[in-house]
C-alpha cells in the first residue's frame, strides 16, 4: 500500500496501515476465520502467492500468539517478500516440483493442516480472460494442496465468480466434504472476487498426486477423473456435459462493519502514513532504470 493511493478514502485501506497490515486483504482472511474458525488447531500452514504478505501476517499473528506455540508457516511467491517473524519465505513457482519439496522440508516431511491462496492475475478488463487465468491459479493451488495437505485439512482460494464457476465447485467438492463460496465484507461488493472455503480434505482413493515439471493441469488430475469428465443428465440422455454444482454462499464479517464500497471523507487533521511494507520488486522498477539511462524514447 502506497502513500498516495487512489483508495485512500477506503477505510479498510486506512485501517490496515494504522494497524500494521501490509495490505487491506488481511481483513478478508480475518473475516473468513471469524466465520469458519479455520485456524484453530493449525500447526503447519502454507500461504501461496503470498506477496506482499498480509495473509502471512495474519497466520503468524493467529498461530504464534502464545509463547508455547510451535506453528510452522511457509509463504511462497515468485516475487521477493520482506521477511515476517515466524514465517519461512520461499521465492519459487508453486507449480514446480522442487517447491513442493522445499515446503515439505520446512515441515520435516509432515503434511500441512492449512493451505491458502490469495493470488490473482493482473486484471485486463477482459472478463473471460481474467476469469480463465484466475481459474488456472486456483487449479495450481489445488494441485499443490493435494500433495501437501493432510486428510481433514483446509484450503482457502480466491476465485472470480463467472458463468462456469459451478464447474469449479463440483470438481473441488470431490476433494472436500464441504465447499463454500465466501464473500468477506472487506471484499468490495462490486468485485467478482470471492473465496472458496474447502473444509475437511478427503484424498481421492487409488490416486496419488505427483507434481511433474511442465505437466498440464489436465494431465495432473487425469488419474482423479476430474478434468474433462463427462456426465449424462436426465434431460439430455446421451449428451456429454461438464458436471456442475451449487454451493452455499456465505457473507463473512459483521454487517455493521465498514462498507468496503463506500467512499469516506477525510478529516481535516488527516495524516498520511508511510507504507507498512514498501514494494520489494515493483514492475515499474526496470522501466525507471532504463529511463534514467536514457534508453526509453518516445514513439
Amino acid at each position: 500500500m502506497g502513500k498516495t493511493n487512489k483508495d485512500k478514502r477506503d477505510l479498510y485501506y486506512r485501517r490496515a496501515k494504522e494497524e500494521g497490515w501490509r495490505a487491506r486483504s488481511a481483513y478478508k482472511l480475518l473475516q473468513i476465520d471469524q466465520q469458519f474458525d479455520i485456524l484453530s488447531g493449525v500447526t503447519r500452514a502454507v500461504d501461496l502467492c503470498a506477496a506482499p504478505g498480509s495473509w502471512s501476517q495474519v497466520l503468524s499473528s493467529k498461530l504464534n500468539s502464545s509463547t508455547t506455540s510451535s506453528a510452522k508457516i511457509v509463504a511462497v511467491d515468485l516475487q521477493p517478500m520482506t521477511p515476517i517473524e515466524g514465517v519461512t519465505t520461499i521465492q519459487a513457482d508453486i507449480t514446480h516440483p522442487s517447491t513442493l519439496q522445499q515446503i515439505l522440508d520446512c515441515f520435516e516431511n509432515e503434511l500441512a493442516d492449512f493451505v491458502c491462496s490469495d493470488g490473482a492475475p493482473d486484471v485486463t478488463g477482459l472478463h473471460d480472460l481474467d476469469e480463465y487465468v484466475q481459474h488456472q491459479l486456483v487449479w495450481s493451488a489445488l494441485q499443490l494442496a493435494t500433495c501437501i495437505l493432510r486428510p481433514g485439512g483446509t484450503l482457502i482460494a480466491k476465485i472470480f465468480r463467472g458463468k462456469d464457476i459451478d464447474i469449479i465447485y463440483a470438481q473441488f467438492a470431490k476433494f472436500f466434504e464441504r465447499v463454500v463460496c465466501a464473500k468477506p465484507r472487506s471484499s468490495r461488493g462490486t468485485s467478482l472476487e470471492a473465496f472458496l472455503v474447502c473444509l475437511n480434505y478427503k484424498p481421492i482413493l487409488h490416486w496419488t498426486p505427483k507434481l511433474i515439471n511442465n505437466q498440464s493441469t489436465s494431465e495432473f488430475f487425469a488419474g482423479a477423473n476430474l478434468m474433462g469428465a463427462a456426465t449424462k443428465t436426465a434431460t439430455t440422455v446421451g449428451a456429454n456435459h461438464e458436471e456442475r454444482a451449487i454451493v452455499e454462499f456465505i457473507a463473512c464479517g459483521d454487517v455493521n462493519d465498514i462498507d468496503s464500497d463506500a467512499s469516506y471523507a477525510i478529516d481535516g487533521d488527516f495524516k498520511r502514513l508511510d507504507p507498512v511494507q514498501k514494494p520489494t520488486a515493483p514492475p515499474y522498477k526496470t522501466a525507471l532504470e532504463m529511463k534514467r539511462r536514457g534508453e526509453l524514447a518516445r514513439r
